[in-house]
């Protein structure tokens, strides 16, 4: 992945994360974030009777966008992402829960899980590096 790309994912904090219900209609969740440059990992914290919860639990393939979190409207900078969620027992998500408290220690105060995506593919505008300049990666094609 390249600098850039793990920059802008280091430096921002919330995600749209969108999965699907049994009738594979999209359902889309705000969430804070810590992304795990490492692994190339996104770790956030929801509790597990939440709707989006139920539908990860039975189907983890997601997509998603970060935005800035100051947004410039006339630097336009954003990052589209597929992915997959973790199942809760595999052994990244065990470790991911102190890792996201490190990181946000007021999110000890709330009851959830900590959930992991693992980043398959992802997508970068950045217009600093001139207009509709894209980078990509992909988790399989390095």
């Amino acid at each position: 992945m390249t600098k850039r790309i793990e920059d802008f994912l280091r430096t921002q904090s919330s995600a749209t994360v969108c999965c699907v219900d049994e009738d594979l209609k999209p359902y889309c969740f705000s969430c804070f974030y810590v992304y795990n440059g490492s692994e190339q990992l996104l770790y956030f914290k929801s509790s597990l009777q939440t709707k989006h919860s139920q539908l990860l639990l039975r189907h983890p393939t997601v997509s998603g966008t970060i935005l800035p979190d100051k947004l410039n409207k006339l630097l336009i900078k954003g990052l589209q992402f597929e992915g997959e969620v973790l199942p809760l027992e595999n052994v990244d998500t065990k470790q991911a829960a102190q890792y996201y408290h490190q990181q946000n220690p007021m999110a000890l105060a709330i009851s959830g899980a900590v959930w992991v995506i693992q980043l398959n593919s992802i997508k970068f505008t950045d217009a600093a590096l001139g207009f509709a300049k894209k980078m990509h990666w992909n988790r399989y094609n390095q």
